[in-house]
């Protein structure tokens, strides 16, 4: 009896060390301890390490702060202004940030439906761009003749160019400021923004630079009241795309005001001096106006 228990716990301690033999062989262990099957066809994805020491999640809470109700017969004074952010300034590079930047933001929103984008034919937001049309922008074709040595025969390759985010070098806002005889106070109020793109002939040679679609503003606020970006100062607190705008965390230069023949500031100056100053003018006239109505 003594022998028949003996060769039975023998039996089950093989058993149970070729058991442990075939799960270590099925299974590996993760950097961060997490133990997967290999072979498994039940094995789960394992979930991805978290790049920090906490979650982070309240950004995707986040509500743009909504404005103040405005009253037509408030608005004292008004006028209409274009800018352009250069992203090649230093105080713009959040916009060109590998981080995340704000094309990105814009197009990721179009193509989930969250926004729409606007042609360019004009500023008023009146043709909307279709998905088809917002895919054949971003992207270019090529035909290319490859000559081939051997066969002495031409070959025709057509390649398919992506857009590029860094190929967006500028942004053109459009906004309006005005005067709330109920608050009385300046204010002001973006209404949208296009980035800018470089046209190039076949020869590499730049053609000329223009806008790419519009985009409505208020629209993107609860989008980019979501979308977090680059804080210099901080890495626990990052700004988020609403917060740039609102707080006016950007520098940026006028290019057009209102005006009776819709001209721009490089259609009646004759070099990039005197462009300067006639948009350093338009931005004091703006901001001089409140003072201008208090006497002391």
């Amino acid at each position: 009896m003594n022998a028949i228990t003996k060769v039975t716990g023998i039996i089950i301690t093989s058993l149970v060390v070729l058991a442990s033999s075939l799960s270590a062989q099925n299974t590996y262990m993760t950097e961060s301890g997490t133990s997967i099957a290999s072979d498994s066809k039940d094995a789960k994805p394992c979930k991805k390490p978290r790049d920090g020491f906490y979650d982070r999640y309240l950004h995707t809470e986040k509500m743009p702060l909504p404005y103040d109700y405005v009253h037509e017969k408030d608005v004292f004074w008004e006028k209409r202004i274009w800018r352009e952010i250069d992203t090649r300034e230093k105080m713009n590079h959040t916009f060109i940030s590998p981080h995340g930047p704000l094309i990105t933001t814009i197009l990721n929103a179009a193509q989930e439906g969250d926004i729409t984008l606007y042609s360019t034919w004009d500023d008023q937001f009146t043709q909307a761009l279709t998905q088809n049309e917002i895919r054949d922008m971003l992207s270019s074709s090529d035909t290319i003749r490859i000559y081939d040595p051997i066969t002495f025969k031409d070959t025709i390759i057509v390649v398919q160019n992506e857009m590029n985010w860094e190929d967006i070098q500028k942004y053109r806002i459009k906004e309006v400021w005005y005067f709330d005889e109920e608050t009385s106070s300046l204010g002001v109020r973006i209404l949208g923004i296009a980035p800018i793109v470089n046209r190039y002939d076949d020869q590499g040679e730049v053609l000329n630079s223009g806008a790419m679609f519009w985009a409505y503003y208020p629209e993107l606020r609860k989008t980019f009241a979501k979308t977090e970006t680059f804080n210099p100062m901080n890495d626990g607190a990052r700004l988020s795309w609403d917060d740039i705008f609102e707080a006016r965390l950007f520098s940026s230069y006028v290019v057009k005001e209102s005006n009776i023949h819709d001209r721009r500031i490089k259609d009646y100056t004759n070099n990039g001096v005197n462009a300067l100053l006639e948009s350093e003018r338009i931005q004091s006239e703006v901001f001089n106006f409140e003072h201008d109505l208090w006497s002391y």
